[in-house]
C-alpha cells in the first residue's frame, strides 16, 4: 500500500512539472510571436520626409489684433502669423515638424509623415 502511495505521489509530481513546463513553453511561444509581429510592423512602417529651407519673408512684426493671434493672452511679444499659417497647412496634410536647424535668419524646417 505504501508503494502505491509513493508511485501516485511521484506521478502527481511528474504531471505537475509537465503541466508547468507546457504552460511556460506556450507563454514563451506566444510572447515570441507578439514580439515578431511588433518587429514586423515596425519594419513595414514607411515614412516620407520634407525639408523646407530658404530665405523667409515671414513678418515678425507684433500682431496687435487679438483676432489674428492664436494665443492673445500669451506673454510673447511677437507671433509669426504667416509662418503659423503655412505650418498649419502642412499639419493638416499630415506633416509633423520634427526639427528646425540653421541660423534664425535662414532656418531649415524638417517634416515627416507616414506614407
Amino acid at each position: 500500500m505504501n508503494r502505491v502511495k509513493e508511485v501516485l505521489k511521484q506521478t502527481t509530481w511528474v504531471l505537475c512539472f509537465a503541466v508547468l513546463a507546457f504552460v511556460l513553453f506556450a507563454g514563451l511561444k506566444i510572447r515570441g510571436q507578439e514580439n515578431a509581429n511588433a518587429v514586423s510592423k515596425v519594419a513595414t512602417e514607411q515614412w516620407e520626409y520634407l525639408a523646407l529651407a530658404g530665405p523667409t519673408t515671414t513678418s515678425l512684426i507684433p500682431v496687435d489684433n487679438p483676432r489674428m493671434r492664436k494665443e492673445p493672452s500669451a506673454a510673447f511679444t511677437r507671433e509669426a502669423f504667416g509662418l503659423e499659417q503655412q505650418l498649419d497647412k502642412l499639419g493638416a496634410n499630415g506633416w509633423e515638424l520634427v526639427a528646425v536647424a540653421g541660423p534664425p535668419t535662414d532656418p531649415a524646417y524638417y517634416f515627416k509623415r507616414r506614407k
